[in-house]
């Protein structure tokens, strides 16, 4: 066994016993999980299952509280006197966004913002509301719910999608947007599960909305005059998405079936 010190120049060896208790003594040693009914209470609130409860809690409230409070009436009463000009818009940005959180279909949203603000201050208005309630939708997907649903995702073509929104987020996100057949409620909350960044999911969702939602604003906005050129091609706008994604849909029904 090595002496602490050498017999010939007096310098100082730590013997390897010694070097390995101060090395063990170096390093910190992990605090141990508390214990007791309060820790274990939080381990259960914060758990994969518990947090996608409470976002399943939170959209059934939302849609309930859209049920109850009729948002289509915009349509037939109008906005409420006591608001306008630049507060209203931005007031019915965020209710755009709320209620799109809350499954209400984009396109009643976007006759309102027609209707209620024209052409120009519309479209913004609606754009703005649609990015915010789909960043409201993958946060609270993100948060909520991805730890729990991401290990269901076992079958071949939950497996694909999966893949597909995760490798080319951009790309597979402005078709999402595009393509009339993909629900926005469903994209939003599929993006959130997958991989996918928040800032090739907002780019793609503000740039693949434009059309269908310039669409149906100069509809809102021209409806007063169904003979209008503006309205005539608004609804053609409208009716040949729906018309090219209901053949594709029916030309990969085999594709489809044999996966």
């Amino acid at each position: 066994m090595l002496d602490a010190t050498t017999r010939s120049g007096g310098t100082a060896t730590a013997s390897p016993r010694a070097a390995a208790t101060e090395l063990a003594l170096a390093v910190p040693v992990p605090a141990p999980a508390p214990q007791g009914p309060g820790a274990r209470f939080t381990r259960v609130l914060l758990s994969p299952w518990s947090r996608l409860s409470l976002l399943i809690a939170l959209l059934a409230a939302a849609a309930t509280t859209v049920l109850l409070f009729e948002p289509q009436r915009l349509l037939a009463d109008g906005w409420p006197p006591q608001w306008g000009g630049a507060a209203a818009a931005v007031v019915f940005a965020g209710a755009y966004g709320l209620c799109t959180v809350a499954f209400v279909p984009r396109p009643l949203l976007n006759l309102a913002g027609g209707a209620l603000f024209g052409s120009q201050l519309g479209i913004g208005t609606t754009l703005a509301g649609t990015v915010l309630g789909a960043g409201l939708a993958f946060g609270l997907g993100r948060v909520l719910g991805q730890d729990a649903l991401r290990p269901l995702l076992r079958g071949r073509l939950l497996k694909a999608a999966d893949g597909q929104l995760s490798r080319h987020a951009f790309r597979s996100m402005m078709a999402a947007r595009l393509f009339p057949g993909v629900p926005f409620w469903a994209a939003n909350y599929c993006a959130a599960v997958s991989r996918m960044g928040w800032v090739p999911f907002l780019v793609a969702t503000a740039l693949g909305s434009i059309p269908n939602t310039a669409a149906y604003v100069v509809a809102g906005a021209r409806a007063s005059s169904p003979t209008s050129p503006a309205f005539l091609i608004a609804m053609a706008c409208i009716a040949l998405p729906a018309l090219v994604g209901t053949v594709i849909a029916w030309r990969k029904r085999h594709h489809l079936r044999g996966h």
